[in-house]
């Protein structure tokens, strides 16, 4: 099978030879040049021999012109709609635009989006969102609406462009945040923006960020495939999921167990998530990124592993 084929086989829940693998970090190249990032991320994919890639999006949601700091209520009314042709994030579709004529007959690709919530606390507002949250909750709401119309509109363009889907973080965890508070402040927005991608991409994933994640909420958000950390107790394994999902699933390998531990123990964290992933709609990679210092031979033996497990 080629890379795209399958992936696809996995995607329709056909078998395939073996389960198309990838993992990922952060370049922290958020300073650089769209043609940079796409070059950055060709060598990547091509060095480790990946089957599919997860484009990083290190650039972030611009702040309001002229604006620092958002603290209140009042500042919260400078968010508004934007051109994203004439944002930060035309950088990130310089790239898109490379990396699909690249990569045109070789892989797919999806870009990295953070949902609205985290879009907030990044930088917009920072450390005072919790403090808004209780002064300010409407105006929050409100806020949050504009964000997830812009990032739509971003969204559509990444796929317009190339993008085989969007992967969106969301913080859909008990340790990220009390379930009361995600679901009026974080899910609606995430369910409304997979609900507007569903008939655009066809790898459309929502990454439950963290430990003890809702999955009986999330189920019900149209993506076609659900990342998340498989590998930790307090989330559910991939058997149990599937008990509940039927669409694919990205997961298999524990991002704890790539640094600080031996080549050998890395392919054998691989090992582990082929043989709990399932003969189809399984897509292997880490729970999260990996970090930047991961030891390349790693990275290439677990490739390499994936690789022998179709001859066994």
């Amino acid at each position: 099978m080629t890379k795209k084929e399958r992936v696809e086989a996995s995607l329709a829940g056909k078998p395939f030879d073996r389960p198309p693998v990838s993992f990922w970090y952060h370049f922290g190249t958020q300073h650089e040049r769209g043609e940079r990032i796409a070059e950055l991320e060709l060598e990547f994919l091509r060095y480790y021999d990946l089957d599919y890639l997860k484009l990083m999006n290190d650039y972030y949601y611009p702040m309001p012109e002229g604006r620092t700091e958002l603290k209140s209520a009042e500042d919260l009314k400078a968010i508004q709609p934007f051109d994203i042709r004439k944002s930060p994030w035309m950088e990130q579709l310089k790239a898109i635009d490379i990396l699909a004529r690249e990569l045109k007959d070789e892989a797919y690709f999806i870009d990295t989006v953070f949902d609205p919530w985290q879009i907030l606390l990044r930088n917009l507002v920072g450390e005072h969102l919790m403090d808004l949250v209780e002064s300010a909750p409407e105006e929050i709401l409100a806020a949050l609406e504009i964000i997830t119309d812009n990032v739509i509109n971003y969204c559509r363009e990444a796929i317009r462009r190339g993008a085989a889907g969007v992967f969106v973080s969301t913080f859909s965890a008990e340790k990220q945040l009390p379930r009361g508070m995600y679901m009026r402040f974080a899910y609606p927005f995430v369910k409304r923006i997979f609900e507007e991608l569903k008939d655009q991409g066809i790898m459309n994933t929502i990454h439950l960020h963290d430990y003890g994640i809702w999955v009986d909420e999330m189920i019900r958000v149209p993506a076609q495939i659900i990342s998340y950390e498989d590998t930790d107790p307090s989330n559910p394994t991939m058997p149990e999921l599937r008990e509940k999902w039927s669409g694919s699933i990205m997961a298999g390998m524990d991002k704890n167990r790539i640094t600080r531990v031996t080549p050998e123990a890395a392919r054998r964290n691989a090992l582990a998530g082929i043989a709990a992933g399932g003969p189809t709609k399984f897509f292997l990679a880490p729970g999260c990124s990996f970090p930047t210092w991961m030891y390349p031979e790693s990275g290439k033996l677990i490739v390499e592993a994936v690789k022998a497990s179709a001859r066994d």
